[in-house]
């Protein structure tokens, strides 16, 4: 007569403890909270190399500035010299040459005001018209525009001289204002953002209620085109006021000159015979000349941000 052989029953506590031990345990992934950034020690590293790049020169710049010829070679690169001569060397700036800086900032000012400005009025007028009219060969510009900012301005340098030299314009302002009207990557950028900033409903509404074209544009679109505006305004101006390969086989005359082209009049002095020494000045104009644009990305930080962040979103 057989035994009945009796199984532990599921529920009981030693099937229950042995099935518990047996059983692996998972780890529970760590949630990330959406108001807490990730930490990337490799990212930081790299920010902190970039920021090294781009500050110590600037630091270097500044502390240069206040050093005399003399001090610039007997102190070191990164640390003061016991003289004290930033504004001596400002002073100086002004008035070398008979005040010949000066006349180098208003020429960089007139071409700033005039290619910098007419080229970010040219790109919010061909952005808006493209981002907000169908017409034929809408493609094709775009084609053209995106093959506009792949091209450097280096290689169109020669080809333009030679334009403007049969036209007789070379060694005159409208050789370095004419060029800088325009600005490819202004205008795509113009119309990438009056894409997303603009909606079409607003347009059509003010048709409606009986605007015209250039009203609703005055009154309607270029208040919202604000940030974009400004975005253009300021790539346009730190293009105009670095501009230095086009001034130079444009311009003769020094009294046309603009900063860039002037300081490296000034820093090639050393090279000439008898020429003067003048490297102090050259730092100092040089820290002179950055002060400004320094200021306008500060001053309008909110606007050109948000402008380079239009379309980035689809909604």
């Amino acid at each position: 007569m057989s035994t009945p052989v009796t199984t532990a029953s599921p529920s009981t506590p030693a099937a229950s403890g042995r099935r518990t031990r047996s059983a692996p345990r998972l780890r529970t992934p760590r949630k990330h909270s959406p108001g807490r950034p990730k930490r990337s020690v490799l990212l930081t590293v790299l920010t902190g190399l970039i920021l090294v790049y781009t500050v110590v020169p600037l630091i270097w710049l500044v502390i240069s500035a206040t050093k005399t010829q003399t001090g610039l070679a007997d102190s070191p690169g990164l640390w003061f010299s016991h003289h004290f001569a930033l504004w001596q060397n400002i002073h100086d700036t002004f008035t070398y040459n008979d005040g010949i800086f000066v006349r180098w900032l208003l020429n960089t000012l007139l071409y700033v005001v005039l290619g910098a400005g007419g080229a970010t009025f040219l790109a919010i007028l061909g952005g808006y018209a493209l981002a907000k009219f169908d017409f034929p060969g809408k493609r094709g510009v775009f084609a053209v525009v995106i093959g506009a900012v792949a091209v450097p301005g280096t290689a169109l340098a020669v080809p333009t001289f030679l334009m403007f030299s049969k036209m007789g314009l070379t060694d005159t302002p409208w050789a370095v204002i004419i060029p800088s009207l325009v600005s490819p990557f202004g205008l795509y950028l113009m119309w990438v953002f009056a894409t997303e900033a603009i909606p079409v409903e607003l347009l059509e509404a003010a048709r409606i209620d009986g605007a015209g074209e250039v009203r609703t544009f005055f009154q309607v679109s270029l208040p919202l085109l604000a940030p974009g505006v400004v975005t253009v305004l300021l790539f346009t101006t730190v293009a105009t006021w670095n501009n230095y390969f086009l001034p130079l086989i444009m311009l003769k005359n020094p009294d046309w000159y603009p900063l860039t082209l002037g300081l490296d009049a000034w820093n090639s002095q050393a090279q000439t015979i008898g020429g003067d020494v003048i490297f102090n000045l050259v730092i100092t104009g040089s820290l002179l000349t950055i002060v400004p644009l320094i200021a306008a990305f500060l001053l309008l930080q909110k606007y050109w941000q948000s402008g380079l962040a239009a379309g980035s979103v689809k909604e």
